[in-house]
């Protein structure tokens, strides 16, 4: 993985980038009643596009205006410090492994005014102990205090607990399928693990779909 897997920043008028920019809004009035300042993105099983959802979703919330932080919560596998080209030294699993003052997170700036981005750090032995931690609830408020909007990238649901420990302390939860690949069994699955921790899930995405070719001429 690399920048350029950010097609919304390599090609803003993409159709794939207006895709994000539908999502945005789906998430936004999705959220009306219930205001989003924390969102973890996850799926059913392993996908490589998990990440770069993740990572496009939050160039597109950052362009909107918003202060956006975008966290590495996948301490098995971590992949954004790769497509920002990030320094992955020191990162959450720092925060929630040592004690003390959370005042100064450290955050590194993405490339995209408005987005920054907290790495996973160096990878635990317990992934799941950490993310379960009392520690890790503190520094999500820590987080939540310095952006308009969290979002995490998490470990897909039926692998590991991590994603259902992380689901039960955000504001939201979103799924990521890929179409062809992602067997509806695991959607349901994901599903009904996610219900049990009372996580709010705010619907699925689709990827790897086709464009359709009724409105795939405008953007030509």
């Amino acid at each position: 993985m690399s920048r350029s897997d950010l097609i919304t920043v390599t090609e803003p008028r993409s159709p794939a980038s207006e895709a994000y920019r539908t999502l945005r809004t789906n998430l936004e009035f999705s959220s009306l009643d219930h205001p989003l300042h924390s969102l973890l993105v996850t799926c059913p099983g392993a996908s490589a596009d998990k990440s770069i959802t993740l990572a496009n979703l939050a160039v597109i919330m950052a362009e909107g205006g918003r202060k956006v932080i975008l966290v590495d919560g996948d301490l098995r596998r971590p992949a954004l410090h790769e497509i920002f080209g990030l320094d992955n030294a020191v990162g959450l699993s720092d925060l929630i492994g040592q004690d003390g003052d959370l005042s100064a997170l450290p955050l590194e700036e993405s490339g995209v005014e408005g987005l920054r981005v907290l790495t996973s750090g160096p990878l635990p032995q317990n992934p799941s102990v950490l993310l379960g931690s009392d520690r890790m609830e503190r520094v999500i408020s820590a987080l939540v205090e310095q952006a308009d909007l969290v979002l995490f990238d998490a470990p897909p649901v039926l692998a590991v607990t991590d994603a259902a420990l992380l689901a039960a302390r955000v504001d939201g939860t979103l799924l990521i399928v890929r179409v062809g690949s992602t067997r509806r069994d695991h959607v349901q699955q994901a599903k009904v693990l996610l219900e049990k921790v009372n996580a709010h899930l705010v619907g699925a995405a689709l990827t790897n779909a086709g464009l359709d070719s009724s409105v795939s001429g405008y953007y030509t």
